[in-house]
């Protein structure tokens, strides 16, 4: 296929959900024949920066990235700069003032009108068709968009809008296209797994579209991200034991275990609702790996509750945790409440939890030790092939390391592996003979 003149470059910044709109884009462009680049400003006549705008680390980076592109503009290595996603939906006005070298601001729904800028023309027929950035492999699949809940902290609703579930039947016929170009384990992403449904079918149909998936047949491994703790379907759990391509693998984000701050931040959950589902999980599959995240240094959270914190996560015992350290964010009911916990005591909270976390998930790796695991190989690093268990999602969760040295692998394919040694967030292992 003839190229067009113009060559393109996608930064993409921020969660899995803005890769696959990256993605969406790419595909697009492709159809109009752009040279494109993937997380890369060099030598391309446009730039399109996909922005995060949730915390305020993240707005820096996006901040900070727009900034360097307007550089590589000014310096003639790049022609036109363009930026979309999160940061744009939230704050174009003031961007276009502060940064007018910018050639064009977008928000997170407006992909006709930054084709159009472009010169190229959006594609009704492209639905559900996208440019993997991801190993081939795998693949997030976001089955909705936008949130409809009310958590006090967060601007996620204000950016992405309220929650917009897609059809079951799009959702396969996506899944058929990801199968039909290799895709082995997809991840399904949203801001609100557990909402999925509702608004379309006025039920929970979380357990009915990852039956359909299961039912295809198509994929070894499919995982959860994102689930929400109050009113969590457990059907689903029904369904993941049912199905072994289910990985026994649930990100639900509990935030906080202390009432008064779990009813500060509007979670429409308490401590004791918290604990149940946890003991749900566990009866009802018994291996199942458990992610979430917290926060900390909340607006009035005070040592004794982040001693209830520290309490949970020796209790709960999570396979993985990621602890975010609370950010006031504009136009956000927290926002009016005094940030009262200084940075210092944040990050001591944080190094806390983290290294209390990382007792627990060497003692969960070394319980690994012997034993022989499924695992898909991700990638070769310098010496190591690197893979991952179905306990594990890319990027954020524990890896397993195999020396190439030993073992001819295939990128993309399962192998059984047993683990041989192992550390805070590495399992190291062999194929089993």
């Amino acid at each position: 296929m003839k190229k067009n003149k113009s060559s393109v470059s996608i930064i993409t910044l921020g969660c899995s959900k803005n890769i696959v709109d990256s993605e969406v884009i790419m595909r697009q462009l492709a159809e109009s024949n752009f040279e494109l680049k993937f997380d890369s400003n060099q030598n391309s006549e446009i730039i399109i920066i996909n922005t995060c705008g949730f915390i305020n680390d993240a707005k820096q980076e996006s901040i900070d990235t727009i900034l360097e592109c307007v550089n590589a503009k000014k310096n003639g290595s790049a022609k036109k700069v363009f930026v979309t996603g999160c940061l744009s939906e939230r704050y174009k006005s003031e961007l276009q003032k502060e940064i007018p070298e910018i050639d064009g601001f977008f928000g997170v729904a407006e992909l006709p009108s930054l084709l159009k800028s472009l010169g190229a023309k959006y594609k009704s027929e492209l639905l559900g068709e996208r440019l993997l950035t991801t190993p081939k492999h795998y693949a997030y699949f976001k089955v909705s968009e936008g949130c409809d809940r009310k958590c006090s902290f967060c601007a996620i609703p204000l950016i992405r809008g309220k929650h917009v579930s897609r059809p079951i039947d799009s959702l396969v016929k996506e899944a058929e296209y990801l199968s039909s170009i290799g895709v082995k384990e997809i991840i399904l992403i949203a801001q609100d797994l557990t909402y999925y449904g509702i608004d379309i079918y006025k039920k929970n149909a979380l357990a009915e579209l990852l039956e359909k998936l299961a039912k295809l047949e198509n994929f070894p491994w499919i995982r959860l991200h994102y689930a929400y703790p109050t009113n969590f379907p457990l059907e689903v759990l029904d369904v993941m034991k049912e199905y072994s391509s289910i990985c026994k693998y649930i990100d639900i984000p509990f935030q906080h275990i202390s009432d008064r701050i779990l009813q500060s931040m509007q979670r429409g959950h308490s401590q004791k609702d918290i604990y149940k589902l946890i003991d749900n999980f566990r009866n009802k599959i018994e291996d199942i790996a458990i992610r979430t995240s917290l926060i900390v240094g909340y607006p009035g959270e005070t040592s004794k509750e982040f001693k209830e914190l520290i309490e949970f996560v020796n209790k709960a015992q999570f396979d993985r945790l990621g602890v975010f350290k609370y950010s006031p964010e504009e136009n956000t009911k927290a926002f009016a409440l005094k940030d009262s916990v200084s940075a210092a005591t944040k990050n001591a909270r944080f190094e806390e939890l983290m290294e209390i976390q990382q007792k627990i998930s060497l003692n969960k790796n070394e319980a690994k030790i012997r034993k022989t695991f499924k695992v898909i190989i991700d990638k070769l690093e310098g010496d190591y092939y690197i893979g991952r268990t179905e306990f594990d999602s890319p990027e954020v969760d524990n890896e397993v390391l195999i020396k190439a040295k030993k073992e001819k692998l295939e990128i993309g394919n399962f192998y059984n592996v047993k683990i041989t040694a192992a550390e805070e967030f590495d399992l190291f292992g062999e194929i089993a003979k």
